[in-house]
């Protein structure tokens, strides 16, 4: 349980960086729309995003960026395959776990994806029309992280005592 903690606090430091780069990211996004019906459509998917930076990036920090992003999302997937080791699971902690691969799923839409207020990452954006195409996007890691502390707050408050506790 210890390593999931010290896994997640890792990876919130990185997404603390990340987040103080949002317009570079919405801009390196903008920059890899091909057509300009792109352009209206929003970001949908971290294949979506992977494929803008291996075929339409040619900017060295639009790359960096979207690697960035690339990479903390691959970091929470594999959090989630620890934490599925770290506990048998009940149906709480299966479901968010459930919920946090789902979300996590190189194909999976969150377009409708929206973070709660106290993150600011969809208001931050400015006009309705930019946190309509990206949204979704800046809204999958705090979503995740959100749900993975759930799943560590209710493993503590529910864990079974260690026999060395007795």
């Amino acid at each position: 349980m210890d390593e999931v903690v010290h896994t997640l606090r890792k990876i919130e430091q990185k997404y603390k960086l990340f987040k103080k780069q949002q317009f570079t990211f919405i801009r390196a996004l903008e920059q890899t729309r091909e057509e300009p019906h792109d352009f209206i459509k929003p970001v949908s998917s971290i294949v979506q995003v992977q494929f803008s930076k291996q075929y339409n990036c040619y900017n060295s920090t639009d790359k960096r960026i979207l690697n960035m992003f690339i990479s903390i999302c691959n970091d929470l997937r594999n959090l989630c395959h620890k934490m599925e080791h770290v506990h048998p699971g009940d149906c709480v902690t299966n479901g968010l776990l459930e919920k946090c691969k789902v979300l996590l799923n190189d194909s999976n839409d969150f377009t409708a994806l929206r973070a709660t207020d106290h993150h600011g990452v969809v208001h931050y954006l400015g006009t309705e029309e930019t946190q309509n195409r990206y949204g979704g996007v800046v809204s999958l890691i705090p979503i995740v992280i959100d749900t993975i502390k759930e799943w560590i707050y209710y493993m503590q408050w529910n864990r079974l005592p260690d026999e060395e506790d007795f």
